[in-house]
């Protein structure tokens, strides 16, 4: 079951996966940005992990939804108002829910990417966190229409990030700082797709461990 409480353990261990791969992420943004990267996903996940860790809210899209808004507030950096975004969106779109049906995770992702699309003016095949959570959406929408239950998205989502990531490598900046570097970006990670997968796999760590 994907209640509140799943999503509590989701936004930690999310965090937890941004403090470990801190200095993997600003190494990785250094390459084709600013490098601040891992400072700007640990805080905003650090946040929202510390604000509603005592959080008596049931719904869990409002939950979702406010743990975007903090992080925000917290990060108003470029990535951490686009993640930002996905979560404000996705919470919004799954509003009303006390938990979540496999339907309702792939609505979630499917929001979450295309609230990162629209507020970054971007679209998949740009080299961006698009590349990994566009694909992931599309997976757990195929898994949902299969019938799949939570438990079985697991790998679905993890497949598609990590697949998403690796194509997004082999593709040419079109945004920010690293879009000044074009052919040079081919064949370098890029920063945003690997903090998606950082955030796919925290957020799906609590069904992980439902079927360990």
């Amino acid at each position: 079951m994907f209640d509140v409480e799943a999503a509590k353990a989701a936004v930690h261990a999310i965090r937890l996966l941004m403090d470990e791969n801190q200095e993997r992420l600003i190494e990785v943004d250094s390459a084709l940005g600013d490098g601040d990267l891992g400072l700007t996903m640990t805080k905003a996940f650090r946040t929202a992990d510390e604000q509603l860790s005592d959080s008596d809210e049931s719904d869990i899209g409002t939950f979702l939804a406010k743990a975007g808004m903090i992080m925000a507030k917290a990060a108003p950096s470029t990535m951490g108002t686009l993640v930002a975004t996905g979560f404000m969106r996705g919470g919004k779109m799954v509003k009303d829910k006390t938990e979540l049906s496999a339907s309702d995770i792939a609505s979630f992702f499917r929001a979450f990417s295309d609230g990162i699309i629209e507020r970054g003016k971007t679209k998949p095949g740009n080299k961006t966190i698009v590349d990994v959570v566009d694909p992931v959406a599309t997976a757990l929408e195929e898994a949902a229409a299969r019938g799949d239950g939570v438990g079985a998205l697991v790998e679905a989502a993890e497949s598609a990030a990590s697949m998403g990531e690796e194509a997004a490598r082999q593709m040419m900046s079109q945004h920010g700082k690293a879009a000044v570097y074009r052919e040079q970006t081919i064949g370098k990670p890029d920063p945003g797709a690997t903090a998606g997968v950082l955030i796919v796999r925290g957020f799906f760590e609590p069904v992980r461990s439902m079927n360990r």
